[in-house]
């Protein structure tokens, strides 16, 4: 049991870096296509917004369908699309071209994250279970620090981008070939039989405590919409600091750097302080970090932004390794989904917001602003705490 248990978070670690390293190229791809399409930050924030909006709209029905046909045919499915978009990608010239290209391969990245998350909490239980998710989270970051790490180092030494991008489109379809090897051998049960073995005795989406559950979501809403924003606006924060845009671009990388580590760190610190103790502490922490960096000098910033990193995007462990506990465990696909599909949405809320904040008046207010944001989630621990004692935790 215990090889299986490493086996399937090996599986959805890699699929989780993979997806999410090609995510995150965008934001590295965006003052290159800003540049080079001449676009507003309203059209940067549209960017990104498309790519996480086709997750937003498809994070819930990834989540159901998996009952149905099983979480492993629909991650090789997700690995397919994402690297036709990417494919895509490389042959666009315009605005809605490019629109149309992340449109394809956000559809791809809706199916990984409640799947894999539902596989890895169905083979791991207890205080574990907050470990391996938090392990899952952080090997999406290191996907994102070495996707976006390569690429900018590629832009930097001259290279197309159009290139870099059909080979990161060419990577996942390899990937998806290695991906359905891996599942065939590993042969990890699906939903079917475990609802099979467990049924749900609750309602059809599993929910345990709503209220719990409605306050968890609405912490994740602002805390990604938050991070989402950061991460897009950070390098044109740089380049407001007077540095080029070929330089301004590693602030993402260095961010992400940060981010790693904390996805993993803080699945082990709420484990041991607990949810509301430990999300207290990462957002206070994010907050003056992001004022930080707007106040510093450029490089002084650049050293803090790593450890921006691990508590502005290692919330993020915090928040879904609660999920578990306000879903029942035939159902625990579509709590993901539910809340991943949160996620998605402030995806696209956060980056479009902040966008257009920045268009009227700079990106340093907008970035500003999102300091101040980041602290909302204070005011609602406390009503999560009251669900996660509902639920027994």
């Amino acid at each position: 049991m215990q090889t299986v248990k490493k086996q399937t978070l090996a599986v959805c670690a890699g699929v989780h870096a993979t997806q999410d390293g090609l995510t995150s190229t965008v934001y590295v791809l965006l003052p290159i296509l800003a540049q080079s399409l001449g676009l507003s930050y309203a059209q940067v924030g549209t960017v990104r917004a498309v790519y996480s909006g086709m997750m937003w709209v498809l994070e819930i029905p990834a989540g159901i369908l998996s009952e149905r046909f099983g979480e492993q045919r629909l991650l090789v499915f997700g690995l397919i699309a994402a690297g036709l978009g990417y494919g895509i990608l490389s042959t666009a010239n315009s605005f809605y071209g490019v629109l149309f290209a992340l449109l394809i391969a956000g559809t791809g990245a809706a199916f990984q994250h409640s799947l894999s998350s539902a596989l890895i909490s169905r083979v791991y239980d207890g205080p574990s279970r907050r470990v391996a998710l938090g392990t899952y989270n952080a090997s999406g970051d290191t996907g994102k620090l070495l996707f976006t790490g390569v690429a900018s180092l590629l832009f930097g030494v001259g290279i197309a981008w159009q290139t870099v991008v059909s080979g990161y489109g060419i990577l996942a379809l390899l990937a998806s070939a290695v991906l359905w090897l891996a599942l065939r051998r590993l042969r990890v049960k699906g939903a079917e039989s475990i609802q099979a073995r467990h049924p749900s005795t609750t309602a059809s989406w599993g929910i345990t405590d709503r209220s719990g559950f409605r306050w968890l979501a609405a912490i994740v809403f602002v805390d990604i919409a938050v991070q989402d924003g950061f991460l897009v606006f950070v390098a044109f924060l740089m380049i407001e600091k007077n540095m080029p845009a070929s330089l301004a671009a590693f602030a993402v990388v260095a961010t992400l750097a940060g981010g790693v580590i904390g996805k993993f760190a803080c699945g082990h610190l709420s484990a041991r302080l607990g949810v509301v103790r430990s999300l207290f502490l990462v957002e206070v922490f994010t907050a003056a970090g992001i004022v930080g960096v707007i106040l510093l000098p450029p490089v002084a910033a650049f050293v803090l932004l790593p450890l921006v990193g691990i508590v502005l995007q290692g919330s993020s462990t915090i928040t879904y390794g609660s999920v578990s506990q306000f879903v029942d465990e035939a159902r625990q696909s579509r709590g993901f989904a539910l809340i991943y599909s949160m996620a998605n949405g402030a995806s696209v809320a956060g980056p479009v917001g902040f966008g257009m904040i920045s268009d009227l008046y700079s990106v340093g207010t907008a970035v500003a602003i999102m300091a101040v944001v980041t602290l909302l989630p204070l005011a609602m621990c406390g009503r999560l705490q009251a669900g996660l004692n509902r639920v027994g935790q």
